[in-house]
């Protein structure tokens, strides 16, 4: 208790000492108006603050275009009080969009900030797109929602809203295609990335109603080329990303393999096969994992005899009328009306490539209006039962009788106290979001082709409209009680001296049996430096005695390993859901 309490009051402590760094770096920067663009300079550290005169009941939309660092922007009232933060996932570059819904009259105020301490010195330029009265009926209050995708010169988004077992309004803005100025309509087709794994899901509990398998088998019993981790991993725990299985994505891409490659299932099942390390024992942890729902959807194709498209097209699709829904499993198969992928650049937008040819873990197809006839069937079935429903929206539980959010294939969580089942999805450019509030009888569902897009925020801007009156006020979480850290035992944590390590001592040519691929560790400019030859090189810093943090996240920590001789002998790498690769020096 004593090391935690340590701990936690270090963190304490250093966050309070960011916080006040961050103040102290605080410019009011004036006043933002309706005909001026404001361009400026902005380096880690730095908070830009601008004010907005805003008229009663108005609604602003605003562009923050990034040239080289990723900002974040958090609104405040006229009051001072903070009204929302917006971090759109676009990285360095491209539009960060935001809005403010003023009250009162008042001057209303726009903070700007880079996204982390590691941020580098970039440009923006900040402008006001739009001023105007705030709509008043629910049609139109969505519409506004989508002000920043309504124009014929970027990518844009699909909406459909349904209640009480009907429609009761869908929409579309933007461009499908911006090579032949093809619009986004209603009969748009998305790819929906992770939204696909609650159909994996179901297919595999419509096979266990039916007898063919049980959700608690072994995953070996169907799939016995993955290895013998020495614990029994249930379809329960793939379903429930609690397997303890390396992610396939993380895998592949540390292999050399990029996002926009042809990835067929055979790839990610000879990959899978290969490991030798699970990142925890199954049942200990939640752990976002593609990997088990690709195994999911194998599964399903071993036991019915049938592609995973064959099945969920005869099982799910036709039953329910998803005429324009349908599992990607042909990277060259033709798809009427697909809205392609975008991403923003510095130049505008680029188009966003994506390949898969894999299944079950993604590659949905779909549109909004398809969607919530899956999401109509949780509660008057046409297919399945209300067992299979009652399983898929039953929280999970870890070994230790911990409750998770995460159920399967999707999550049960709250939104402004109500009761919410949703999950989202991301790939390549694709964005999107399905949500689900049973007590309201209230679905959702938002898809996109830009990756600037933010389909969690916008999606619950809609359910603002339609639910706003029914908010539930949540308590403020309790402050931590004075006393809780222990500031005698800070003297326990040691300085680490990083300019002491001899850097040279860890070049050297590195193979991983798992990933089948070698990694160079050099020197380069007086860095250490990791180099694959698909990736990029990854600069090396070092946080402690032979371990290292990575400048990308795909190989964010690293640690050596040495002999007893002192020798560095191996790597091994983690990097979020995949941890401790091995890499054994082979000079």
């Amino acid at each position: 208790m004593k090391f935690l309490s340590t701990l936690l009051f270090l963190i304490f402590t250093f966050s309070c000492s960011l916080i006040q760094a961050q103040t102290e770096k605080q410019t009011e920067k004036g006043e933002l108006t309706k005909d001026k663009t404001i361009s400026d300079k902005i380096s880690a550290g730095e908070m830009h603050q601008y004010s907005v005169s805003m008229k009663e009941n108005e609604y602003g939309f605003f562009k923050l275009m990034q040239n080289g660092v990723d900002l974040k922007v958090v609104t405040y009232d006229s009051k001072g009080e903070e009204i929302e933060k917006f971090d759109s996932p676009n990285g360095k570059f491209g539009p960060e969009l935001f809005t403010i819904l003023s009250g009162k009259k008042g001057d209303y105020q726009i903070l700007v900030q880079p996204y982390d301490e590691n941020e580098p010195l970039g440009e923006y330029d900040l402008s006001i797109v739009v001023l105007k009265p705030q709509a008043t009926t629910k049609p139109e209050m969505v519409d506004q929602v989508f002000t920043a995708w309504d124009n014929n010169d970027s990518p844009g988004a699909s909406v459909a809203v349904m209640q009480n077992g009907k429609i009761i309004y869908k929409n579309a803005y933007g461009m499908a295609n911006l090579e032949y100025d093809i619009p986004i309509t209603e009969n748009s087709i998305f790819h929906v990335a992770s939204i696909s794994k609650q159909f994996s899901v179901f297919s595999i509990l419509l096979l266990e109603s039916e007898g063919k398998l049980s959700i608690d088998d072994d995953v070996r019993k169907y799939i016995p080329e993955l290895p013998d981790f020495g614990h029994k991993i249930t379809l329960h725990h793939l379903a429930a990303h609690t397997s303890g299985l390396r992610d396939q994505w993380t895998l592949l891409v540390m292999a050399g393999v990029r996002h926009d490659d042809v990835i067929t299932k055979e790839h990610i099942l000879k990959l899978l096969s290969n490991q030798k390390e699970l990142n925890f024992n199954p049942g200990e942890e939640f752990e976002y994992c593609n990997s088990g729902f690709t195994l999911l959807a194998e599964i399903v194709a071993r036991v019915s005899g049938k592609t995973f498209a064959e099945f969920t097209e005869e099982r799910i699709f036709k039953p329910l009328n998803m005429t324009n829904s349908q599992f990607f499993d042909d990277h060259e198969k033709i798809v009427k009306n697909r809205a392609y992928s975008y991403q923003s650049s510095g130049e505008g937008f680029k188009k966003k490539v994506l390949s898969f040819a894999n299944v079950g873990a993604t590659s949905l197809f779909t549109t909004a209006e398809d969607l919530l006839k899956w999401s109509a069937n949780y509660k008057n079935l046409t297919i399945g039962s209300a067992k299979i429903v009652e399983k898929m929206n039953s929280p999970s539980t870890l070994n230790d009788g911990t409750k998770i959010e995460h159920a399967l294939g999707q999550f049960v969580m709250k939104y402004k106290g109500l009761n919410e089942i949703q999950h989202g999805g991301a790939d390549a450019g694709y964005r999107a979001y399905l949500t689900r509030f049973p007590d309201h009888d209230l679905s959702v569902a938002v898809l996109s082709n830009a990756a600037g897009f933010n389909p969690v925020n916008t999606a619950h801007k809609v359910v603002d409209v339609y639910l706003k009156e029914h908010f539930i006020e949540e308590k403020p979480k309790e402050e931590l009680a004075e006393g809780r850290f222990e500031i005698n035992n800070a003297a326990v944590v040691e300085k680490f001296d990083k300019d002491a390590v001899k850097l040279e001592s860890f070049i050297g040519n590195y193979y991983s049996e798992e990933l089948l691929t070698f990694y160079e560790v050099k020197m380069k400019d007086g860095k250490l430096v990791i180099e694959h030859w698909r990736n990029s090189d990854t600069a090396l810093t070092p946080i402690a005695e032979d371990s290292f943090r990575g400048i990308q996240s795909i190989l964010r920590d690293v640690n050596f390993f040495r002999d007893p001789e002192g020798a560095i002998v191996s790597m091994k790498i983690s990097s979020g859901r995949t941890r401790n690769v091995e890499f054994r020096k082979m000079d």
